[in-house]
């Protein structure tokens, strides 16, 4: 015979409980249930030591009392000599009470009678004579040493022998069971603490705009910072601040350009939830400023259309602007991405191009792609050395690739794993990782799957279905894992991420490409690849950082 005990690895708070608990779980027949340690809250506060709900027999409040047990005078004594204290012997029968209460107020349990319940008091170290009797308790409500070797079969007597009340079927128990689990109870919720540790991050953050306060009188500035150190969200918040006028600087006509689509499709959301008159002018990417300026689209490989003719049919349209198209402050995130021939064209759609507004947000060690370019302009440099958007744990691992030191700011989260797969299974071994993310309870809109080399599968498909700004709009509208690459995903994170390394780590900036990817997870980071692979990327600091 065994019951099931709840919950299943109590606390006890003596060694007495400890042993009473042991003999209820064993004594009791199948089907019965014992509470460890319930507490009900209501007029009062109670503690029941074990509740057993046997089936075929009744429900037993069972309060222990370890060591010596006595009555002097009307008055009960646990322990001896200096040790000895009082206690309550009428605490069993309220909290039998209040058991009955709570069971018989719960709407599940309308329209059932009343079960049959009693109290006892178990003392596993004291034994007790036959002929003991004290107002308040019967011989027959003690139990102790002698009889801890048939505790079971003595709650079963003590509940056959009792009048009042209905003797609980198996269904009974099932329901009681159920109701004295609680309604509704909240279970563990990996979502809910990311919630938390992202209010605390978005609320450092807002504390680090304090930035741009201090430096609204600078027409031109470069702030540099690592992953997670709120770049996105500064320029976001410049570019509505300059937009509308503030701190005493009339409303400027902005426009916020990065090089993501992704980043960009992320700002304009942002600001749409802006009034019209207070948004930026034009928000996007550098090749979409330039068709907005008739300048023609190129295709993906040809490189030469990106550095070359692009920025110069570019700087053409600019000096045919007018002043009324042409732009108070640029603002640029991800600066890192931008040629030094992308320079040119956004200097010239200033309406001033001598001390027109250029602010750039940048971290060079995310400095991904092969181009190299700087402002031909001279920036006013500000440093941003505090992570705020990821966690601890998941910060440590980018660390050593940070390229400047860094402090963490950010909450513990849960540890970031490391999955060792050959980089030929790497892809399928990511997609079992999503779909444990997904079971551990991860909301599919909060999970993202980021590979260092050939796009995922999945990815190529929307790609191709969606185009590639109905694409990037899954990122946001979509309730579904996001499939990308990394080369895409800079200055956007998810929740959880799982970064598959489906590559051989020979590519050049391969470094900078695993530290984009460690960094875009904010709360739960798994990392599928060959330790080899991590070796040659990261080296070997960040190998030992993921346990390798």
């Amino acid at each position: 015979m065994t019951a099931e005990l709840i919950p299943e690895a109590p606390t006890y708070a003596t060694e007495s409980e400890h042993l009473v608990g042991r003999r209820l779980v064993e004594q009791l027949p199948d089907g019965s249930v014992v509470f460890a340690g319930l507490r009900f809250t209501g007029t009062y506060d109670h503690e029941v030591d074990f509740l057993c709900l046997i089936p075929d027999s009744g429900i037993v409040v069972v309060e222990v009392k370890g060591g010596s047990v006595h009555c002097t005078h009307g008055q009960w004594y646990v322990g001896a000599g200096e040790s000895r204290r009082e206690f309550d012997i009428e605490q069993g029968l309220r909290n039998k009470y209040a058991v009955r209460d709570y069971l018989e107020c719960d709407e599940r349990w309308q329209g059932h009678s009343r079960l049959r319940i009693e109290h006892v008091l178990v003392t596993p170290y004291t034994d007790w004579p036959d002929d003991f009797h004290t107002p308040g308790l019967e011989r027959w409500q003690v139990l102790g040493r002698r009889e801890m070797g048939r505790l079971g079969e003595r709650l079963r007597g003590l509940c056959t022998a009792a009048r009042g009340g209905r003797v609980p079927t198996a269904a009974d128990v099932a329901l009681v069971r159920t109701i004295l689990r609680g309604a509704h109870h909240p279970v563990e919720d990996v979502e809910a603490d990311a919630a938390e540790r992202e209010g605390r991050a978005d609320r450092l953050t807002k504390e680090q705009a304090l930035l741009l306060d201090i430096t609204r009188f600078v027409p031109r500035t470069e702030v540099r910072g690592c992953a997670g150190s709120g770049k996105t969200i500064l320029a976001l918040t410049q570019a509505k601040q300059l937009a509308r006028g503030h701190g005493g600087l009339e409303p400027q006509r902005v426009a916020l350009v990065c090089y993501s689509i992704g980043l960009a499709e992320y700002f304009r959301r942002e600001l749409n939830k802006v009034g019209r008159r207070h948004r930026p002018a034009f928000i996007g990417t550098f090749a979409a400023l330039g068709r907005s300026w008739g300048a023609p689209d190129g295709s993906r490989e040809d490189s030469d259309f990106w550095e070359h003719r692009l920025p110069e049919q570019m700087l053409d349209l600019a000096g045919g602007l007018a002043r009324e198209e042409r732009f108070d402050a640029v603002i640029v995130d991800e600066g890192q991405d931008f040629a030094d021939s992308w320079w040119r064209p956004l200097l010239a759609a200033l309406r001033d191009e001598e001390t027109g507004r250029l602010h750039v947000y940048s971290d060079e060690q995310q400095r991904v792609f092969q181009r190299f370019g700087r402002p031909p302009v001279t920036l006013v440099p500000l440093v941003l050395d505090h992570n705020l958007r990821n966690t601890k744990q998941i910060a440590e691992t980018f660390l050593p690739l940070a390229g400047a030191r860094m402090e963490l700011r950010g909450e513990d989260g849960p540890r970031v794993e490391c999955v060792p797969v050959r980089t030929e299974d790497a892809i399928a071994a990511a997609d079992d990782q999503v779909d444990r993310l997904l079971d551990e309870g991860w909301d599919p809109a909060h999970v993202m799957l980021l590979t260092t080399g050939k796009r995922h599968d999945v990815q190529v498909e929307r790609q191709q279905a969606y185009g590639q700004q109905g694409y990037w709009r899954t990122f946001w509208d979509g309730d579904d894992v996001f499939y990308g690459h990394v080369l895409g995903c800079k200055g956007l994170e998810r929740r959880a991420v799982i970064l598959c390394l489906n590559e051989d780590g020979t590519r050049d900036r391969a470094k900078e490409r695993l530290y984009v990817g460690l960094s875009r997870a904010t709360d739960r980071l798994v990392v599928v690849g060959d330790p080899a692979v991590i070796r040659a990327m990261g080296g070997d600091e960040v190998a030992r950082r993921l346990g390798l």
